[in-house]
């Protein structure tokens, strides 16, 4: 598609995108129908009444404590703490186009759920040799500890976030699936309530799907893991603490759903059970939503020098008398190679092909494929398997000669620890840039609640990436976010 200039007065006069799908314009420049009334809303409203909006909008987020904290790999410098980047102008998604991502993603983590059951029960796909063995079985994430373990339900993954963009032909592929501790929910609510509050005649101009239903979609997949059915479970948030970078994910997650927010040390065990301190006494917890990583739950069977967790925990959790969500070892499935195979676990596990492609992705621990990638790593981005976040990344088109000779080295050196994928043209949306309208990269994270149903929240968390032509859209990184319309 050639360059697209967007030859307009006001808001849009230095708009352009040129070989990216836009998620506003089509290759024509015109605007697309799910757009049109937000485009003459804008337009009326110009770029001085956006600008205010804008600083009221920042005013209030600071008021509510809305913030992220971005950690400097300097030691000479401090981690910043600040509120998260929101773009005023939302990303609109047809009810057609999320009918089709919702099926997706509902099939995508029932299959996920199983693999992870497989693997620590019968592996019968290892077996099979559908999934290589040795990428599970090697996988630091893999706990030998869950090795045959019942859990409630055999819910593994009452959460997912799983992260997906669209291409510059406007199809949509999955780039990651988050099933860890993933992270964001809290902001999908707040740039809803954002938008509601600034922007009032431009919300209620659309029909746009509800998103309240969703926590309540949590809290019932939390309360189905409680030991033996327990009608009325102690529920509660283990967090690492206010220094932690989500902790205002944390907290607001906890008030909403109405449970408690703990760390580690309000938490004891005795004779295999998990106890709250309170004033009151000892209460026993039921359920954890930890969001503490698997090595630093419990000192006793992971890190020693964890000050995080709770000693016993997972003797507790072996015994069966209280639920973990995620359940510890969920990570296998969200490593950066077994992510490859998702569309064959679909197609094993459900007899289905997959409604969701993947990026296509290479196996640098295979020899041909690791040849090839050091052939191309100018077009290639390249992933350490076992981070997230957007660290341990190689972004070919835009590392210099230096950069990406280290990579080369790295992999060389150690192939398994690393895959690589074909640059994707992310799509761009409108967002407000320094007092103009710019053309900026987004992805979306979608969040998906297993309980005895599968529900997506309509819609997820947009990402942006906030520099101009940057593919980096992660909150660790310095990207922001915007609200997500789902169109009935």
């Amino acid at each position: 598609m050639a360059m697209l200039m967007m030859k307009r007065k006001h808001l849009f006069a230095n708009y352009y995108s040129s070989v990216f799908y836009d998620e506003m314009f089509d290759q024509h420049g015109k605007v697309r129908p799910s757009y049109g009334t937000i485009m003459k809303i804008l337009t009326r409203l110009g770029i001085d009444e956006l600008c205010e909006r804008h600083v009221k909008m920042q005013s209030y987020m600071v008021t509510q404590g809305i913030t992220f904290t971005l950690y400097s790999d300097n030691a000479e410098e401090a981690s910043l703490e600040r509120t998260i980047p929101f773009d005023l102008i939302p990303r609109m998604i047809t009810s057609d186009e999320w009918t089709m991502l919702e099926r997706g993603l509902q099939q995508r983590v029932e299959a996920l759920n199983r693999f992870i059951h497989d693997i620590y029960h019968d592996q019968s796909i290892l077996k099979e040799g559908i999934v290589p063995r040795e990428i599970v079985m090697n996988n630091p994430y893999y706990l030998p500890v869950m090795a045959g373990l019942d859990i409630p339900n055999d819910t593994y993954i009452p959460l997912s976030g799983i992260d997906i963009i669209r291409s510059e032909t406007g199809a949509f592929y999955v780039l990651e699936d988050n099933l860890r501790t993933p992270s964001g929910l809290s902001y999908v609510y707040k740039n809803r309530e954002l938008m509601m509050n600034l922007f009032p005649e431009m919300y209620y101009e659309h029909r746009v799907r509800n998103i309240g239903e969703g926590l309540n979609a949590l809290l019932h997949s939390l309360h189905r893991l409680a030991p033996g059915g327990k009608p009325d479970p102690l529920i509660v948030l283990l967090t690492p603490g206010i220094y932690n970078s989500a902790y205002y994910d944390h907290t607001f997650l906890a008030q909403e759903l109405g449970i408690e927010l703990v760390e580690g040390r309000d938490l004891t065990v005795i004779d295999q059970k998990v106890y709250l301190r309170t004033l009151q006494g000892l209460r026993q917890v039921d359920v954890i939503y930890r969001r503490i990583d698997d090595e630093f739950i419990d000192p006793l069977i992971f890190r020693a020098d964890s000050l995080l967790g709770v000693p016993g925990l997972i003797e507790a959790y072996c015994a069966g008398n209280v639920a973990l969500a995620n359940a510890p070892g969920t990570g296998v499935a969200d490593d950066k190679a077994v992510y490859a195979f998702v569309p064959d676990m679909i197609r094993y596990y459900l007899q289905e092909e997959p409604i969701l492609n993947n990026v296509p992705t290479y196996i640098l621990s295979r020899p041909h494929e690791r040849e090839y990638v050091l052939s191309k790593l100018h077009e290639m981005v390249v992933k350490e398997r076992s981070l997230s976040g957007g660290y341990g990344m190689l972004i070919g088109p835009s590392a210099s000669e230096e950069e990406i000779e280290k990579f080369a080295d790295q992999i060389r050196r150690e192939p398994h620890r690393f895959i690589a994928q074909p640059t994707m043209k992310l799509s761009c949306s409108p967002s407000l840039s320094d007092s103009e309208v710019c053309a900026r990269h987004i992805d979306l994270r979608a969040f998906v609640f297993k309980g005895k149903d599968i529900h997506v929240v309509p819609g997820g968390l947009t990402r942006v990436a906030l520099q101009e032509g940057s593919l980096v859209v992660n909150s660790s990184q310095g990207g922001g976010t915007k609200d997500t319309w789902v169109l009935l």
